[in-house]
């Protein structure tokens, strides 16, 4: 199920959790296709949350995005938790894989690592009314609105990148290099897993601290 507790010689109990491959919503995806399934993470993170054993948490990331529901549910679950929490995009965290890795108190990305903002796509039958294209809009508004709010970004900022038309072949939107999302500020910082750890143990530090001086 992608999570472990993780021990070393800090007095630190951190948990680990991955988030890779497409995030699976309501309906299964293939089953040749790796998924984060929203049912699995969701109780995880609300044990986590009740546990007197876990200081920290630390999030890993490599996603193509997935169903916007699902992703949004655990974003909204990771940013209401009262422990640290430290996030580090490995590869690629796209679509709504961008709410997952801003979700956390800090985020990291890989030098090589990339995030596509792009707008809301859907398959299936369309209605073909006013209605349908408000509804799209009202969710895409969620998505950019949670990124807005969790990162460095403006809604605004977000809205031009989401719908340039110069960059992707195939698609509208924005790919994010390493630097170029920490520069943009949807990212905190570019580094590896190293960095990622030390500021998760840096932050529970603080953390005590701050309980204790309660």
């Amino acid at each position: 199920m992608g999570a472990m507790p993780l021990e070393g010689k800090e007095q630190h109990r951190i948990e680990l959790l991955t988030i890779i491959g497409e995030i699976e919503g309501h309906e299964a995806v293939s089953g040749n296709t790796k998924a984060t399934k929203y049912e699995h993470l969701l109780p995880k993170l609300a044990q986590i949350e009740n546990s007197c054993e876990v200081d920290g948490v630390l999030i890993l990331l490599n996603t193509l995005g997935g169903d916007v529901e699902a992703g949004l549910a655990i974003a909204e679950m990771i940013a209401s938790l009262s422990k640290p929490t430290v996030s580090l995009v490995l590869g690629g965290s796209h679509s709504i894989g961008g709410p997952l890795a801003v979700s956390s108190d800090y985020s990291f990305i890989v030098p090589s690592g990339t995030m596509i903002i792009h707008p809301v796509r859907s398959s299936g039958m369309f209605i073909g009314v006013m209605q349908s294209l408000r509804n799209m809009e009202r969710t895409q508004d969620r998505i950019t609105k949670f990124l807005s709010e969790h990162s460095k970004m403006s809604q605004e900022r977000i809205e031009e990148l989401m719908l340039d038309s110069t960059q992707l072949v195939k698609d509208v939107g924005t790919m994010l290099e390493g630097k170029d999302a920490v520069k943009e500020g949807l990212i905190d910082e570019v580094g590896g897993i190293k960095d990622a750890l030390k500021k998760l143990h840096e932050m529970i530090d603080q953390n005590r601290e701050n309980t204790d001086e309660n």
